[in-house]
């Protein structure tokens, strides 16, 4: 199926694929690989997600920041692409990072809402390798950070 039909049957829209803010890319392709800088949990109206998960936000919240984090991705790489995303092959690997408190443990459950739109959109081509790891503090106190490898054609 066709990627972008897809996000229209799954009535996705996806955000507009942010500059970077310091010195770095947004993307970067080397030979067939796409890197996909960390992009941050923020919210439909561009505001940013914060806070600690397991004590600002539930797992329920966090699935949804990193389902967030997922569509900024997805939008990263059509602007790569040139608007193409049939020039996905498939997405290799995300490193999903997690703000939580010392004692939460379910950070794999709130990187599932990034691999878990990748998978919708991209079918067999989304399923992919991946961290998730907590951390102590993020970027502008945000609550989800994910990173991204794909491959094309």
């Amino acid at each position: 199926m066709n990627y972008d039909d897809k996000i229209k049957e799954l009535k996705i829209e996806l955000p507009e694929a942010k500059a970077p803010v310091g010195s770095y890319v947004a993307t970067k392709i080397s030979g067939n690989l796409l890197y996909v800088s960390g992009q941050i949990s923020m919210n439909i109206n561009g505001e940013l997600i914060k806070g600690k998960v397991g004590k600002d936000l539930t797992t329920e919240e966090a699935y949804k920041a990193a389902e967030r984090c997922g569509l900024s991705i997805v939008a990263q790489v059509k602007n790569a692409c040139n608007g193409d995303l049939s020039k996905v092959k498939s997405c290799i690997k995300l490193t999903g990072f997690v703000n939580s408190t010392e004692d939460y443990i379910e950070q794999p459950k709130v990187i599932n809402g990034a691999s878990d739109l990748i998978a919708s959109i991209f079918g067999d081509a989304g399923m992919h390798t991946r961290a998730a790891v907590s951390t102590n503090s993020l970027p502008l106190g945000v609550s989800v950070e994910i990173d991204a490898i794909f491959e094309l054609n």
